[in-house]
């Protein structure tokens, strides 16, 4: 029974240790973008593949 409150334990500061990185990488700014969205209407769209359709002819 210790030994699952003991994980329980640890699994609750891994968690807790991950939700304040990620808090911090937020406020910090990390995640801010800056370059992406001035040049993303540069980039081009895939061009669509046209299907050749195929018609038989009668004899």
């Amino acid at each position: 029974m210790s030994v699952i409150i003991l994980l329980i334990i640890i699994g609750i500061v891994v968690a807790g240790s991950f939700l304040a990185g990620f808090i911090w990488a937020v406020k910090s700014g990390q995640y801010d973008d800056t370059y992406s969205p001035a040049i993303r209407m540069l980039f081009d769209d895939a061009k669509p593949v046209k299907k050749k359709v195929m018609t038989r002819m009668k004899p």
